[in-house]
């Protein structure tokens, strides 16, 4: 159930990714409305929700390189927010100096990466091994 309901976001960041860049605007930005997006930010959610969608519907799970990605990324995330915030600003908004953040959005971002680096490392099955999947599709 909460797959199919990750997969409805994601086919819903395809289909209307401004809406859910409006609400993350707002919950994220003291004046939710200073924001001037720039032309690639409404694609590139497309792509993410994409990415997204493949990830989520595989029978098979993450690929192990994507984990270790995951991994990689939620230790930046953890260990430098501020700078992650602040990069990623600077991409999406053409006025990024100008926008404000709530004050919880650097903590929040910082255990996003923990819980990336979690995801990562430790995401498998319960009482499934790497292994036992791979050996299982050599039997079939």
């Amino acid at each position: 159930m909460r797959r199919l309901l990750a997969i409805g976001f994601a086919v819903l960041e395809i289909v209307a990714p401004r809406p859910i860049i409006e609400m993350g605007e707002r919950i994220a930005f003291t004046d939710s409305d200073a924001g001037r997006l720039r032309p690639w930010t409404v694609p590139m959610a497309r792509l993410e929700g994409v990415a997204f969608v493949w990830l989520l519907s595989r029978d098979d799970g993450v690929p192990a390189r994507i984990e270790t990605a995951l991994a990689v990324v939620g230790f930046v995330l953890a260990l430098v927010p501020r700078t992650v915030v602040e990069r990623s600003l600077e991409v999406t908004y053409e006025n990024a100096d100008e926008l404000e953040l709530k004050r919880w959005v650097v903590p929040a971002t910082r255990l996003l990466g923990a819980m990336y680096v979690i995801a990562g490392l430790f995401a498998r099955p319960v009482g499934t091994p790497a292994d036992e999947a791979t050996r299982r599709d050599d039997r079939v």
